[in-house]
């Protein structure tokens, strides 16, 4: 990569990790070309330089949303499938630990986009575009761990884990975030009734 791409690979992080930040903070109407200049330290223009549109801007913040978040999921460090269902239930806990306490704003600003998304079309098709790589991982791993509906299950373990993260990063439960050993515990729960097998 040139010294001038990498500067501008760089550069389009910074406005990226800015805008996720201030979608955290200031939620979507808070988010503007300028704002996200001002909060990144630069010159005036740069923003629009890099995404001209709002639509180019979301898609931005979009991409590296989904970037930022494999590496908190991790999904490529879950157990082999071969190891069962409590080695993926302790694996699928830890990342949504991690989403809950050190990447909280992350899973908020993930939030704030999605719900632009359902306003925005072209968002909507992005949006969801990006996020099948999470859904084809966990697809791959209920099949594996044995699963005759794994369409079925991915929703409903996606549901969960979704319902629980909106709960206690924007929700009534926003104090309250559970202990990893509790989530641990109903992701047991949850996927020993879906797959059965014994539990330990």
């Amino acid at each position: 990569m040139s010294e001038r791409s990498a500067s501008g690979a760089s550069r389009a992080g910074l406005v990226a990790d800015t805008a996720l930040a201030l979608l955290a903070e200031r939620g979507m109407r808070g988010l503007t070309h300028r704002a996200v200049d001002e909060a990144a330290g630069l010159p005036q223009g740069s923003t629009s330089n890099l995404a001209r549109t709002r639509q180019a801007l979301l898609e931005l913040a979009v991409r590296r949303l989904a970037d930022r978040e494999a590496r908190v999921l991790a999904l490529h460090e879950m157990p082999d499938p071969r190891g069962g269902l409590d080695a993926l239930a302790d694996g699928l806990a830890l990342a949504t630990h991690r989403a809950l306490t050190g990447n909280r704003e992350l899973t908020l600003a993930r939030y704030e986009l999605a719900l632009e998304a359902t306003r925005r079309p072209e968002l909507r098709t992005y949006f969801d575009a990006t996020g099948a790589r999470f859904r084809d991982q966990l697809h791959a791993l209920l099949t594996g761990m044995g699963s005759t509906a794994p369409d079925r299950h991915v929703l409903s373990l996606a549901a969960w884990a979704d319902g629980l993260m909106f709960s206690c990063v924007a929700g009534s439960f926003s104090t309250l975030a559970p202990s990893l050993d509790d989530i641990r515990s109903d992701l047991r729960e949850l996927l020993h009734g879906m797959l059965g097998g014994p539990r330990h």
